[in-house]
């Protein structure tokens, strides 16, 4: 059973997400570039043209972890997170 809020909250809110897991170790090429696997893609439901995220974390100024979110989530998360204080903000 799904809640009316199901299709607005992003899967990656906290709270949300029920497991971590490596999913597979993949490689950088001399281009910088990068194949995601075709069993992530699908688990995923990533399909040719759909846009990534790349978010970072930094620790003492480097980079230590990266991460890929699709775009449509991203959105989910800023305007569940923005949405009710612009929503105050545009109602004074």
């Amino acid at each position: 059973m799904t809640s009316a809020n199901d299709e607005t909250e992003s899967c990656c809110q906290s709270g949300v997400v029920s497991s971590c897991s490596v999913e597979s170790i993949i490689s950088i090429d001399e281009r910088g570039q990068m194949v995601l696997p075709k069993e992530i893609r699908e688990k995923a439901k990533i399909r040719p043209g759909d846009k990534l995220a790349v978010l970072s974390l930094e620790k003492d100024g480097m980079v230590c972890c990266l991460s890929l979110i699709k775009v449509e989530e991203l959105e989910k998360m800023v305007k569940s997170r923005l949405g009710p204080v612009m929503n105050e903000a545009f109602s004074r």
